[in-house]
């Protein structure tokens, strides 16, 4: 459950999107070489907790370890702290660093599931792979072709788009398994423009670089082929 190179906003996607209450993962801090930081989930939000090593302990607020193992037995009986929502958080289900990772590119991370149990010969070698994204697009309306920026999030099959970061309510969530093309778009007066071919409407997105554009393009057909996939695997197996 060490993730070497994972930031803070991939942990909090992955605990938030691919976890569950008392899911917790470590990974090196940005902040100091000696720091790492314990990040858990509990409902819906995911803490952060600066763990500092000493070199021969760990050092957790006033308390110390002598290994990370005797850390997570003593917090998985003691709560950490309480949420917002007044509910404990207790270190429940590690959340496993065999990963597996499309070869797209090093932002999008896609682990594997993980099964109800506190070791990690628990783990479901075979359960749904999960990639997330998120980030700003400017988007082509529907009926008035002006363009406005929206924030959009992927996870599992449905990409959604909000007025802004801030919002709760998306304003459409689109279920991928309907899109049958991602492509780069050069109809429009936009560079860096990209769209996605719907049954009812084609949806025209821009992002501000060609490399941002590219990423959104590359994680949205791996995620249609994987849905291709599991329709083929589906219609073998009702066939036979």
């Amino acid at each position: 459950w060490y993730h070497d190179n994972l930031t803070r906003h991939a942990a909090e996607a992955l605990l938030l999107s691919n976890g569950k209450d008392g899911s917790y993962l470590l990974r090196k801090s940005n902040e100091r070489e000696d720091l790492y930081s314990l990040s858990v989930r509990g409902k819906d939000s995911v803490k952060h907790f600066h763990v500092e090593h000493t070199g021969t302990s760990f050092r957790f607020g006033f308390n110390e370890f002598y290994s990370l193992k005797e850390l997570v037995m003593h917090f998985a009986n003691q709560p950490l702290i309480g949420s917002e929502t007044g509910t404990l958080i207790v270190l429940k289900h590690p959340y496993p660093r065999q990963v597996e990772e499309p070869s797209i590119y090093e932002s999008v991370r896609v682990h594997t599931a993980m099964q109800t149990g506190r070791t990690e010969s628990d783990l479901v070698p075979n359960a749904p792979s999960l990639g997330t994204k998120e980030g700003y697009l400017i988007k082509q309306g529907k009926i008035v072709k002006n363009w406005k920026t929206r924030w959009f999030t992927l996870h599992r099959n449905e990409l959604k788009y909000f007025k802004d970061q801030t919002a709760t309510e998306p304003i459409r969530a689109l279920d991928l398994t309907e899109c049958s093309a991602v492509q780069f778009d050069y109809s429009q007066e936009r560079v860096n423009c990209f769209c996605l071919v719907f049954p009812l409407r084609t949806y025209y997105l821009c992002a501000k670089t060609g490399i941002e554009a590219d990423e959104w393009i590359k994680i949205l057909r791996w995620k249609l082929s994987q849905i291709r996939k599991q329709l083929e695997e589906r219609s073998t197996t009702l066939s036979s």
